[in-house]
């Protein structure tokens, strides 16, 4: 179980870096082409929500490998759960059905992760 929890944290943490850099260094015009829901939020918005997930993808991986404080990759996991949650309302809200199915299978990743590590397999 623990393999697995690691191979599914660095995935998470591949992902939510790529996704976090990228709002964080490209302009509003540039991401829409790409993720057309940052169309409805400001760029302060999107550079928050990059923000959120670089910490997110630090927080899964950072803790659990150094070993200081390591039930922050847990809660990290959990603050990535409620991020893909706002991700599928938000495409919800927009009828962007078909991104939905990624926001589930993320989210699901992430909720994995926070069980394995709290309650399952803790550090």
């Amino acid at each position: 179980m623990n393999v697995a929890l690691w191979i599914v944290q660095g995935i998470l943490a591949l992902l939510f870096l790529t996704v976090g850099l990228m709002k964080l260094t490209q302009d509003k015009e540039k991401l829409a082409r790409r993720m057309p829901f940052v169309e409805d939020f400001s760029p302060g918005t999107i550079r928050l929500i990059g923000t959120v997930e670089l910490l997110g993808a630090a927080g899964i991986i950072l803790p659990a490998l150094t070993g200081i404080l390591p039930w922050l990759a847990p809660s990290a996991a959990v603050g990535l759960s409620i991020n893909q949650f706002g991700a599928a309302w938000t495409h919800l809200r927009r009828r962007e059905y078909l991104m939905i199915g990624a926001n589930i299978v993320i989210l699901a990743l992430a909720v994995f992760v926070a069980y394995g590590r709290f309650v399952s397999e803790p550090f």
